[in-house]
């Protein structure tokens, strides 16, 4: 058996080629050219000038002790005693401790308050099969005994002649 394959025509094989060929030279070319253009158009960058920084570049790698000597929040915090920073610490686990133990118990809470929601209506939707099933045995009681009845009344007309030409 030939299997016959359907080629689509040569012009519209060039051009899906020379249109992936374009998309991937803007791709390639496209990026590094809107960078250069965003380089020229921006004035203000959004980081500091380096002059703030009292450290010179060259000795921040060796000496980094010097690197924020000048400003007071750090060089505060720089000068406090280990003990001092240990407890300050072990303070702020106890804060997280107590804020993530807090947040534990909101949530069992929860998780109780929607058990019993839960089980109020599971009991109420067990009330309601026992009170279907109680309903269908019933029903099914009392068609039982309408059949009975049927047939006994069937065999009384028939006894009287009656004869079922619905059969």
């Amino acid at each position: 058996m030939r299997a016959w394959r359907v080629h689509p025509p040569h012009g519209v094989l060039k051009w899906v080629l020379v249109w992936m060929s374009f998309c991937f030279i803007v791709f390639k070319v496209g990026p590094p050219s809107q960078w250069r253009l965003k380089d020229a158009t921006t004035v203000h960058s959004p980081c500091p000038p380096c002059e703030e920084c009292f450290c010179s570049l060259p000795e921040y790698p060796f000496n980094p002790s010097d690197c924020g000597k000048h400003d007071p929040a750090m060089s505060e915090e720089m000068h406090k005693d280990p003990v001092t920073m240990l407890s300050e610490e072990i303070n702020l686990q106890k804060i997280v401790a107590n804020e993530s133990m807090e947040h534990a118990r909101r949530l069992v809470m929860d998780a109780r308050k929607s058990i019993s929601h839960y089980q109020e209506e599971a009991v109420k939707c067990n009330l309601a099969v026992e009170t279907c099933e109680e309903a269908r045995e019933r029903a099914e009681t009392q068609l039982i005994q309408e059949r009975r009845l049927t047939a006994l009344w069937e065999n009384r007309a028939r006894e009287y002649g009656w004869k079922d030409t619905t059969r």
